[in-house]
């Protein structure tokens, strides 16, 4: 058998690379277990779309009955060295929804159990690590434990802070508190709310 898949794979090496100058086939995208090349047949222009764009991540701005938000810092990455507290982030898993996203990284992160509320916000970003766009969705989870066991591999601290000095620690933008997030692009950014709207979700979701 092992044989039989040795030839088989050498043949479709030889096969690919006939067809491609022979048909004009052209590469398109290569994933861990293929490689993916196309051809448009109409005498027309192509409308085959072009692979994935965008990656996904998602910035989990989690509370608790006390008023107070999740922070972390980073062992590694463009903050480490700075000592700021931020927002648990992370990358979306193929196959994976922004809300179930959002639960997993803060469970990883900081060991904290979560319920997904909303997305509240989103920001986009471009030349990222592998030419690709980035967007970063803000999404609001309410705390359903407190205990807070760090990812050692990743996340060097992590503690409930009080949402006001959050807010002061991260800086001031026009009368909006300015919550600091992580960019892949290595580039500072902000999702800016109000601790008003803060208390304005929690009481709207305590009805």
């Amino acid at each position: 058998m092992q044989n039989d898949a040795s030839r088989f794979a050498a043949s479709l090496k030889a096969s690919l690379s006939q067809w491609a100058r022979q048909v004009g086939f052209g590469y398109h995208h290569a994933e861990p277990s293929y490689v993916m090349l196309v051809h448009w047949i109409p005498q027309t222009p192509p409308t085959i779309s072009d692979n994935a764009s965008h990656q996904a991540g998602v910035v989990a701005f989690v509370f608790n009955e006390e008023g107070e938000v999740l922070v972390v810092q980073e062992m590694c990455g463009p903050y480490k060295d700075f000592g700021l507290w931020k927002m648990p982030t992370g990358r979306i898993n193929q196959g994976e929804g922004i809300k179930e996203g959002a639960v997993r990284e803060v469970q990883e992160e900081t060991g904290i159990n979560t319920e997904f509320v909303q997305v509240v916000g989103f920001r986009d970003g471009h030349n990222t690590p592998f030419g690709k766009s980035d967007l970063l969705f803000v999404c609001m989870l309410r705390s359903l434990s407190s205990n807070i066991v760090v990812q050692d591999t990743k996340i060097s601290a992590a503690k409930w802070m009080a949402m006001e000095e959050f807010a002061n620690v991260n800086g001031q933008c026009e009368g909006f508190s300015g919550i600091g997030t992580s960019s892949n692009s290595r580039k500072p950014s902000a999702f800016f709310c109000t601790a008003l709207n803060y208390r304005h979700f929690r009481t709207k979701e305590q009805r």
